[in-house]
């Protein structure tokens, strides 16, 4: 499920553009798809969001982040943590994806891809450095619990992948 401007009221989409997600702070919160809907109602913004996983710590920060910039442009607003259903790797925008590789984490790979690179040491995690797939899994996890720590053996850096998550 891609967010659609049907969700956000229009005017607030370059606001929320300017929000960056505090883990990954070259990405907003727009390109990471945690913002279900934005909208406008009796002068006041009400912003519904969702946790990249339950019990992301950064959903507080978050959401303080969405306020201040809404209260720099003039606008009151409230913020409302939505479970169900559950936010997936599938929400990242293409542009997300392009920054992420560019900060030097691999984006998500599709489900079955995945878990052949987690639990089959499959060599299918693109190198975020010099592009090469003879990359190896270090650990489960990585600087997040969202990411693990991959190595690649041909110009030996480390980086991370954010796990695909549906």
């Amino acid at each position: 499920m891609m967010i659609t401007e049907q969700q956000i009221t229009k005017e607030l989409i370059p606001i929320l553009e300017q929000v960056s997600d505090p883990e990954i702070p070259v990405l907003s919160i727009m390109d990471m798809g945690v913002v279900r809907s934005a909208t406008i109602e009796n002068k006041v913004v009400k912003v519904q969001i969702t946790p990249t996983y339950s019990g992301c710590p950064a959903m507080d920060v978050i959401g303080d982040d969405i306020q201040k910039a809404l209260s720099d442009f003039g606008y009151q607003s409230t913020i409302e943590l939505v479970l169900s259903p559950a936010w997936t790797t599938d929400w990242i925008t293409p542009k997300g994806r392009k920054a992420l590789e560019e900060y030097g984490i691999a984006a998500p790979l599709d489900p079955i891809s995945d878990k052949a690179a987690l639990l089959e040491d499959k060599r299918i995690v693109k190198c975020t450095i010099c592009g090469s797939q003879n990359t190896k899994l270090v650990s489960q996890f990585g600087s997040t619990a969202c990411k693990a720590l991959f190595k690649c053996d041909d110009c030996q850096e480390p980086f991370d992948y954010f796990k695909c998550l549906k």
